[in-house]
Parts: C-alpha cells; sequence; structure tokens
C-alpha cells in the first residue's frame, strides 16, 4: 500500500531525515517508533503533505506520487489523527465529520444526508454511545477519538497514521481503541502507529521500524523483537530494568498528612506521604485523581478536613509550605512556551521572591539536552519540557512534589532520566506522589501504591503489587 524510499529532509541547513525507507501493506499495524528527535514527526508530515521532502520518493498503491498541501494527501487516501484532535468542540458530530465537504441539496446543506453518513460510519466502527447529532464538547476523550476515525473514512482513507493515540486515553479506554484498530486493518486499511507506550506496539503491531537521529536502524516483525531489545535499537544502550532500584530503607518523617480531606469531587482523604518515599496514586479516568493533587497543591483547595503541614487555599499558600505541583498538562499548565529555558526554570523562584539558583547546574542535574538556557522552550521535545517543569520546582527545594503523568508523551530515553531524576529527589529526602494511567510505570516506581475511586480512596497495596489487584481496586463495583 506505502512504498517510502530515500526520504531526506533538512531544515535550515540541520539534517532531520537521510535516505528513510518505510513500507506497509494493506490491513498492516506498522508502528514507527523512536527517541524525540528521531524524526518520526517529521516523515509522517512529508506523507501527509505538510512538508515535502528534499530527496526521495512516495507510492501508494504501486503509484508515484508528490504532494504540495494536505489536501493532496488526503485525495490519495491518507489521514491522520493527531495526539491532540482536530475537532470543533460546539459542533456537532456529523458536522466535524463533514466540515468543509458538506453535502448540499438545493444550495443548502442537507443535514439528514450528512447525519445518516456519520451514522452508517459510526455504525461501521462499532460505536453505539453517541449518534451524528449529539456535540462533540459533551464526548469523551474516546468517544472524540473515534469521530476522528470516522472522519478519516470519510475520506475513503486508505492509510491512517495514529500519533500517540492512546495518550489522553485511561487504562480501560485503551482496549476499545485496540478493537477499532483491527476493525480498520480488516477492511484493508493501513495504520501507521506511532507511540513512545512499547507494550501497545507489541500488543498491535505486525512490523516494527525504529528511527534513530533522522535514519531508519531496523524494520522488524514485532514477533522478532521483545522489549528490551526494541529499547537497544531505540537508544542505542541497555536501560537497566526500565526501572531504577527503589531506596531499600525505611522512610522517614511525614511531609504530608491529610485526614478527612474533601471538596466537591472528592471525600474523606486519608493519606500520608513521607520524606524519601514514592507513593503512586492510581484509578481509573474520573476517579479524582488529579484533583487530588491540585487539592493538596492548592489549586482547587480542600473545603473540608485537616491537612499538615497546612491546608492551603491557593497554590502560592501550597508553594509556600512547600508542595510542588507537576502538572499533567505540561504546555499548557507548566510552562511559558514562547519563553527561555532559563526563564521557565526560574518561574517558581521569581514568583515566591526567592534568590537566582545556578540554572545551568540545575539544567545539567536534569540532564537537559541540549542544555542551552537561552532556547525557547517550544523547541524542545516533549521530554526535555518536562525535564525543564523539573527544574522549575527543582530550585525552590519543595519538601514534597506532586507528579500528575510525568512521562506522558515522552520517549523512552527521557522517561529513564525523569524516573531516575525521581528517584534520586526521594533519596535527597523529597516526599513523592505520583498520578500515572501506566500501571507497569506506576508499580515499578512506587513503594506503596493508593487507589482512587470516586473521589473515595478505595484502599493501598504495598510495592511490587499486581496490575490485577489495582485495576481490582479501581473498578470495583
Amino acid at each position: 500500500m506505502l512504498k517510502m524510499t530515500g526520504i531526506g529532509k533538512s531544515f535550515q541547513g540541520v539534517r532531520v531525515l537521510s535516505g528513510v525507507d518505510l513500507e506497509a501493506a494493506a490491513g498492516e499495524v506498522h508502528a514507527v517508533v523512536g527517541e524525540n528527535g528521531a524524526g518520526k514527526s517529521t516523515l509522517m508530515k512529508i506523507l501527509a503533505g505538510v512538508h515535502s521532502p528534499d530527496e526521495g520518493t512516495i507510492e501508494i498503491d504501486g503509484r508515484p506520487v508528490t504532494f504540495g498541501h494536505p489536501i493532496e494527501a488526503q485525495r490519495s487516501g491518507v489521514a491522520i489523527i493527531h495526539q491532540e484532535f482536530n475537532l470543533l468542540p460546539e459542533r456537532t458530530v456529523a458536522q466535524n465529520v463533514f466540515l468543509g465537504r458538506e453535502p448540499g441539496r438545493w444550495g443548502l446543506v442537507d443535514r439528514a444526508a450528512m447525519e445518516s453518513a456519520t451514522a452508517e460510519l459510526l455504525h461501521s466502527l462499532g460505536e453505539e454511545t453517541f449518534g451524528p447529532g449529539d456535540l462533540v464538547r459533551r464526548l469523551s476523550v474516546a468517544q472524540q477519538q473515534v469521530v476522528e476515525i470516522a472522519k478519516a473514512l470519510s475520506l475513503n482513507a486508505r492509510i491512517v497514521v495514529m500519533d500517540e493515540p492512546t495518550a489522553a486515553l485511561a487504562e480501560h479506554e485503551v482496549g476499545l481503541l485496540y478493537a477499532l484498530v483491527r476493525r480498520l486493518t480488516a477492511r484493508g486499511i493501513t495504520v501507521l502507529y506511532i507511540s513512545h507506550r512499547l507494550r501497545e506496539v507489541f500488543e498491535l503491531a505486525d512490523r516494527i521500524t525504529v528511527l534513530k537521529d533522522g535514519s531508519r536502524v531496523a524494520t522488524e516483525a514485532a514477533a522478532g523483537l521483545d522489549t528490551a531489545a526494541l529499547v537497544r535499537l531505540m537508544v542505542g544502550r541497555e536501560l537497566d530494568a526500565h526501572f531504577p532500584a527503589r531506596a531499600g530503607g525505611p522512610p522517614g518523617e511525614v511531609v504530608l498528612s491529610v485526614r478527612g480531606g474533601g471538596n466537591a469531587r472528592l471525600r474523606d482523604i486519608d493519606l500520608e506521604v513521607r520524606a524519601g518515599e514514592i507513593v503512586g496514586l492510581a484509578g481509573l479516568q474520573g476517579s479524582g485523581r488529579t484533583e487530588l493533587a491540585k487539592a493538596l497543591f492548592g489549586a482547587e483547595p480542600f473545603t473540608t478536613g485537616e491537612m499538615r503541614p497546612r491546608r492551603p487555599r491557593s497554590a502560592r499558600e501550597g508553594i509556600a509550605a512547600g508542595i510542588g505541583l507537576v502538572t499533567e498538562d505540561r504546555k499548557a499548565e507548566g510552562l511559558l512556551l514562547g519563553q527561555r529555558v532559563r526563564d521557565n526554570a526560574l518561574l517558581v523562584a521569581r514568583a515566591t521572591g526567592g534568590g537566582r539558583p545556578a540554572v545551568e547546574k540545575l539544567l545539567e542535574r536534569v540532564r537537559l539536552s541540549p542544555p542551552r538556557p537561552e532556547l525557547e522552550v517550544r523547541t524542545l521535545s516533549g521530554g526535555n519540557q518536562q525535564k525543564v517543569v523539573l527544574a522549575k520546582w527543582m530550585t525552590v527545594a519543595p519538601r514534597v512534589l506532586l507528579f500528575d503523568e510525568p512521562t506522558r508523551g515522552v520517549d523512552v530515553g527521557a522517561k529513564a532520566a525523569i524516573h531516575d531524576l525521581m528517584r534520586e529527589l526521594a533519596r535527597d529526602g523529597t516526599g513523592i506522589l505520583m498520578i500515572s494511567s501506566e500501571l507497569p510505570e506506576l508499580i515499578g516506581m512506587s513503594d506503596r501504591v493508593i487507589v482512587l475511586r470516586d473521589g473515595r480512596i478505595a484502599g493501598e497495596l504495598p510495592a511490587g503489587a499486581t496490575e490485577e489487584a489495582v485495576m481490582h481496586l479501581a473498578a470495583a463495583s
């Protein structure tokens, strides 16, 4: 179905792709993996007509194609479903699916025909939980993803690119995406699957192409690789056991304590975090994990209960109490993307009237690559942006750090570096509460796991608990 040969691309004299080959068959799930900066996005943008290659050729279904615009790629059957959906929230599902291509009758939009065609597309995807007349803003993230896929099918797509499709999905929604992918491939559609979550890659992909530094390292059958071998191809080295060893010794004094904490979303929260330990916080989407982190920090404060060192009524009071929050959405809530790395690293220190720490040393400690404080943050990869967020909090040395999805959307190398930093902070006496939707990460990093369900604590599990035990508490009725 697809053959890309010798693809090369440079931007302002910087080589980002060199002689990349990629082939994918009809009905195949072909994963494209690599660290951030490996060239995955540029290769996909060339396929989608966003960029033109400097060298190389593209064939679809055996015929050479050249794209000067994304619309030309769409007409040739290429559709991309981006990590951040391209939907209008105040329009209906049908209006989004046929945006700019509305069927007409007598010079007017034929709403009945549009909704009927959308209903057929949703039915073909096995979707029965919403209809063509529903507003997109009322849909869950998983349902919005179905709308994006329906839109691709309405364009008669033969090649569908999925960019980090599970990044915003809860654990129980991932299986729904798998079923959708299998429905697409059963129709002969080629799926190019980009993900940092290697478990998904092995569960879905028929073949895997690995990119590194703008070049193709290998294309292998997924069945012929294991996680260790794939990581080695991606980063060029072993990542020891994926998770750094726990400290081993007993934790220190209690640095954060809540008794009977509650607000509009949370009830009867009792928990403690001690110096030097990493406490995992698990739960399904909507269980109240992010709300709990924001309540502890003071951004959405508790209205009942007791908290030590004190119950903050604002984020500023939370910082003054020695609490930091690494937010789930670093771009919207954690960084000023148009400002320099240096200014972002000093955000908290300046806001609290603190001193001027040595930014260069901090950036070296968080392993920022490249360690250049004058770069604009928006030019960095997701993993490096997250390291800047960490540096921002390390300037004020909080006693408690709350991590909400600390490795979402980062590559395996940056993920390992962030895990190492978390362990390092814990060894230095910081108490850490970590939210993660990736159960292997949660279990591998945590000294114990607290499970939330419906805004309450459903139970606590020791280090090394099984995924099944976590899910039983999270989903039990």
